[in-house]
């Protein structure tokens, strides 16, 4: 079973949260995806991977492509076609079937927002019956720190 980690963003916004994790999952080899909900959405996070920050930049492509299957980052709505062995779940995406059995998912959602708080909740809840080892990180002190672990009993 996989591990889960919820980000509850209350100062920091989910691209810089991302950027901030990424690259470590990257470093060990993982191929990853970021799944979002909305294509326009997900076309702005690729624009900002290819500009916001050249010096750093992170190779990646939109699913749909011919080269899906070779991208270490792919931005979809749907099934990870890069092989990921972690998801990050954006703007209230949620986990496919067999994806608890992935290295890692994070969680990224926004504590400012009550139904994206309530959708992090009844997810802690379903992947926990499902015996993944979860975490939540807090970013109250200005810094993310993990607050809370759970394990499978």
């Amino acid at each position: 079973m996989g591990q889960a980690m919820f980000y509850h963003l209350t100062r920091s916004g989910a691209f810089d949260t991302v950027m901030s994790i990424l690259p470590r999952a990257l470093a060990q080899g993982w191929p990853v995806m970021l799944r979002g909900t909305v294509r326009g959405a997900l076309e702005r996070w690729d624009e900002r991977l290819w500009t916001d920050d050249p010096p750093s930049f992170l190779p990646h492509g939109m699913e749909g492509g011919p080269h899906d299957a070779a991208q270490p980052v792919l931005l979809g709505l749907g099934p990870a076609a890069n092989g990921a062995r972690g998801v990050f779940l954006l703007d209230g995406a949620e986990p496919l079937p067999g994806e608890e059995a992935l290295e890692r998912l994070w969680v990224i959602f926004d504590g400012n927002d009550p139904p994206a708080l309530n959708g992090a909740r009844a997810l802690w809840t379903r992947l926990a019956g499902l015996g993944m080892v979860l975490q939540y990180w807090s970013e109250e002190t200005g810094r993310w720190q993990m607050k809370t672990e759970k394990r499978p009993a």
